[in-house]
């Protein structure tokens, strides 16, 4: 509706313009004199007159001052029966030059045809767009079935992306290498009887950069590039996904050989049999599309499919088979490393000082993915801008990365004397226990500046990346997170809301510890609970117990085991070393944080080690 009144508008300014146009023509903007006949007669007879030029039924009269004026006769009669009529002397009528001028044929037309031929040709005109709009509604209900890929080439990518574009995932790079070599010369391949991978599956967490790796390889093999995301295939009409796979894969074989990328594949490849639809599930129909065009009768193609997810066990296994998606990428969270030069990457855009260690940044930003460390450095920059600085500084980004992690710094949220008291205590307790027990991480900042939903923070590193944790790891970092309760109630004997959070985690992972791990000590050493999901709804919401209400009964009594230990590990700690958290309190009530050097030269005053 709102394009058909722009149309109409349109017209009507259109209309406007040429009757504007005409009525300039038809009036010119020099107006002269209207007189009549017997002014004419006068003006003849006085021989004021100097010319008089004849236009069909019109007279100009040009006189000798300079003037002109006009006079409207009859049509059907001549100037000269018409001075004769009126007696005017044959010797007065020589002395004026009397010529007739022709009527052109444009002026004809443009002053007797287009006034009647405007409106007809602004109907004619409406009517054609309108039957062309129609037109084009039913040309769109038949490319509804048409794929939304889009296509990337060499001539209209921007910026190339390559390998050197991707830091880290090294093992990564190098299965997809074999990739790009098959698609720069796949007769190498085919000669030895060898059969390139159809499908490649990237599978990692979130922000890990799978979607750039895809990029990556288009770029270094130089062949076009199709992205199209899993959930463009699915609509609200049955046989509309399949359509547009279909139409997807006859497009790639134009531009073969060529790569497909396919992001976020579980929202289509999903386990069938499951949903409710049952077989004309619309999801379902697009799944047995894609498997017959990655693997059916057509098995000479230079097309290679590639696909991300998160979720790999929720894939259809008829997606994993040899001859579909039967090579996995992994590609797993950077270790330090990785980190620093993905940092190295995204800091090539921003000024930085000279003396900036990006290793340093990397050691602070543990389980950071490549998007969370662009959007660190993005984070900087921003708030060096907000500073009026012209370089970014260390601090920045060490700002930035506990505003990631935690949330900005809430100022108005301004604590009452007891309660920041309480808060100083608290994380006090965390933080000394932290440096005391010998498998926990260190502590890097202490803090009772309020962030997000927190009060305060206690910081804590790891010294090197960890892939596997003990049970003495687990057990030491319970008494961590209680800590706090456990110097709450030690100091003032009452707890508060602030240990909430704290509560939930340790529950958490002491349920994990004997559910998932095994380390309980009165239970064996397996697994308990299968954990079932819904994959239509795409979330676990339901748990398999394989053991009994007894088992059941023991595992609750290992989980308040493992909290009691860990309460008294935490309790004997402060009891132990209450002078220096006293003096971490007095510390925090003063300057509110205390960075790593000024915390552990608490416990170096007080002759305790590091």
């Amino acid at each position: 509706m709102t394009d058909l009144i722009k149309k109409f508008l349109i017209f009507l300014i259109i209309f406007l313009v040429l009757a504007g146009l005409f009525s300039i023509y038809a009036s010119p903007l020099e107006q002269s004199k209207e007189s009549d006949i017997s002014t004419l007669i006068t003006l003849i007879n006085e021989e004021k007159i100097e010319s008089i030029q004849i236009s069909g039924s019109r007279l100009e009269l040009k006189l000798k001052d300079g003037s002109v004026q006009e006079i409207q006769k009859e049509s059907n009669e001549s100037l000269s029966s018409l001075l004769k009529n009126y007696d005017v002397p044959a010797d007065k009528i020589e002395k004026v030059d009397i010529s007739v001028k022709s009527e052109s044929g444009l002026g004809f037309w443009v002053g007797t045809l287009l006034p009647f031929l405007i409106p007809f040709l602004l109907i004619a005109v409406f009517i054609y767009i309108m039957m062309k709009q129609v037109q084009g509604a039913n040309s769109k209900a038949m490319m509804f079935g048409q794929s939304r890929a889009r296509e990337i080439t060499n001539q209209n990518l921007r910026e190339k992306i390559t390998f050197k574009d991707v830091a880290g995932v090294r093992e990564a790079k190098e299965e997809l290498s074999e990739v790009v070599e098959f698609l720069r010369n796949p007769k190498k391949f085919i000669s030895l009887g060898a059969k390139i991978p159809k499908g490649v599956l990237l599978v990692g967490p979130p922000g890990t950069g799978k979607t750039l790796l895809a990029r990556a390889v288009s770029g270094e093999a130089g062949v076009p590039f199709f992205n199209i995301s899993g959930s463009e295939f699915v609509e609200m009409f049955v046989g509309v996904g399949a359509s547009r796979v279909r139409d997807l894969f006859r497009r790639a074989k134009k531009s073969a050989p060529c790569i497909i990328f396919i992001d976020e594949l579980d929202a289509v490849g999903r386990q069938r049999g499951a949903g409710l639809g049952g077989s004309n599930d619309e999801r379902e129909q697009t799944l047995n599309q894609i498997l017959v065009e990655l693997d059916g009768f057509d098995v000479n193609t230079n097309i290679i499919v590639m696909a991300s997810t998160n979720r790999p066990d929720v894939l259809d296994a008829a997606l994993l088979r040899p001859g579909r998606f039967d090579r996995r990428v992994i590609l797993d969270m950077p270790d330090i490393n990785d980190r620093e030069s993905i940092l190295l990457v995204h800091a090539k855009n921003k000024p930085l000082i000279k003396d900036m260690n990006l290793r340093t940044i990397a050691a602070r930003t543990p389980g950071f993915t490549g998007a969370d460390l662009a959007n660190l450095l993005n984070e900087a920059a921003i708030l060096a801008a907000r500073r009026n600085k012209t370089k970014i500084e260390l601090n920045d980004v060490l700002e930035s990365i506990e505003k990631v992690m935690l949330g900005p710094e809430r100022k108005s949220h301004i604590l009452s004397e007891k309660e920041k008291k309480v808060t100083a205590y608290h994380e006090a307790g965390h933080a000394l226990v932290a440096h005391t027990l010998p498998h926990a991480d260190p502590v890097h900042k202490v803090s009772i500046i309020s962030r997000g939903r927190a009060a305060g923070y206690t910081l804590k590193l790891p010294l090197t990346d960890k892939y596997l944790h003990t049970k003495a790891e687990f057990v030491d970092d319970l008494a961590v997170l209680l800590a706090g309760y456990a110097t709450e109630k030690e100091i003032f004997g009452d707890t508060s809301t602030g240990a909430s959070n704290d509560l939930k985690e340790a529950t958490r992972l002491a349920r994990k510890l004997i559910m998932e791990y095994g380390m309980a000590d009165k239970l064996p050493p397996r697994t308990f609970g299968e954990k079932e999901e819904l994959i239509f709804l795409g979330r676990e919401i339901t748990e398999q117990r394989d053991y009994s209400e007894k088992v059941a009964e023991n595992i609750d009594q290992e989980i308040g085991h493992f909290i009691l230990n860990a309460i008294k590990t935490a309790q004997t700690v402060i009891k132990k070393m209450r002078p220096n958290l006293e003096e971490i309190v007095r510390l925090l009530l003063e300057k509110e944080t205390l960075e790593k050097e000024e915390f552990e030269a608490i416990f170096a005053a007080k002759g305790t080690p590091a």
